[in-house]
């Protein structure tokens, strides 16, 4: 699942029902064109495309003022668990291209609360193993020198790779840390977390 798509769920989620503008709108606040790479077209797209699919269904909104009637989108059972997987597979896995790893796992921490404490650490934990898995990798082609079949120039390729994989470590223990230590209001928690579908009433 692309982030956008992640992105979308989520926040039609966390409104409960939510037309395109809306949807727009708030991930705009959050500058996920930035981080995510999210393009406002995007999101009307993956709208219908997930409508299509049974992950959102549509149902009639108000009109506001004299304007025309929008359609605005719900979850399914089947959008929730659509979310609820691959938000976690978005936390714990580290394969495929690196920016659009970037981009996606960008976009699962926005919603990380949405998940309980546990469960979140686990796939954190997750990651944290595969990135040291890959920052062992990057040191064994360095220590190989010259025997690696590519101009010794390349090597600062590799330096570059292992420098932001060890700060993403560092930051990644210490998000682990401060989540062990009670930080953030989880799913499973007292309060209402981010993101949490509206209290029916």
């Amino acid at each position: 699942m692309s982030p956008t798509r992640l992105l979308v769920l989520g926040v039609v989620r966390m409104y409960g029902r939510a037309h395109g503008y809306q949807v727009r709108r708030e991930l705009l606040t959050w500058s996920a064109d930035r981080w995510a790479n999210v393009q406002p077209g995007s999101i009307y797209h993956a709208l219908k495309k997930m409508a299509a699919e049974g992950l959102l269904e549509a149902v009639p909104d108000e009109p506001e003022g004299r304007g025309p009637d929008r359609v605005a989108y719900r979850l399914t059972d089947d959008g929730e668990t659509e979310f609820q997987v691959r938000l976690a597979q978005m936390i714990a896995e580290t394969e495929g291209d690196g920016a659009q790893d970037a981009f996606a796992f960008a976009a699962a921490l926005t919603f990380l609360p949405a998940l309980s404490r546990d469960r979140a650490l686990s796939l954190l934990r997750h990651r944290l193993t595969r990135l040291e898995g890959q920052l062992a990798t990057t040191r064994s082609v360095l220590d190989g020198g010259a025997d690696w079949g590519h101009p010794d120039h390349v090597g600062e390729l590799y330096r570059l790779w292992g420098t932001n994989v060890e700060a993403t470590i560092e930051w990644l223990r210490g998000l682990i840390k401060r989540l062990q230590d009670g930080e953030y209001v989880m799913a499973d928690d007292p309060g209402r977390h981010f993101g949490a579908p509206p209290e029916i009433k």
